[in-house]
């Protein structure tokens, strides 16, 4: 999946877990995207199978969209977290860093920056 797929998925997590109901425009207003380029996104998502669209326009994750979502946001939070706790980093500049970081991290490396965060924590 690319970096754009994935920004999408995580912004349906998020935004299901703020308003519930997750439409193309709540989207396009978040990400501050146009509307054509979020229905083209959905319907690729669509297509793979992340993501279910009815009738009135309500999207939904769908368990394997779920499952992605939750890695993709676990890895921009963890990433973010050792750059603010490990590297003194400023939250909203490690928050942009995370957000670009958690689509190209190694699995291996990623691996590696959890169990440091864990064995850390406070």
């Amino acid at each position: 999946m690319r970096e754009s797929g994935e920004n999408y998925l995580e912004t349906i997590l998020l935004l299901q877990k703020k308003l519930g109901c997750v439409r193309s425009i709540d989207i396009a207003n978040r990400l501050d995207y146009s509307k054509p380029s979020v229905s083209r996104a959905m319907s690729i998502l669509k297509k793979q199978d992340y993501i279910t669209m009815d009738k009135s326009g309500f999207i939904e994750l769908t368990d394997k969209g779920l499952q992605k979502a939750k890695e993709i946001y676990e890895r921009h939070i963890l990433i973010q977290e050792f750059l603010i706790e490990t590297l003194g980093v400023e939250p909203d500049i490690a928050e942009q860093d995370a957000c670009r970081i958690e689509h190209i991290i190694s699995t291996r490396t990623f691996d590696r920056i959890r169990e440091y965060v864990e064995e850390h924590r406070q």
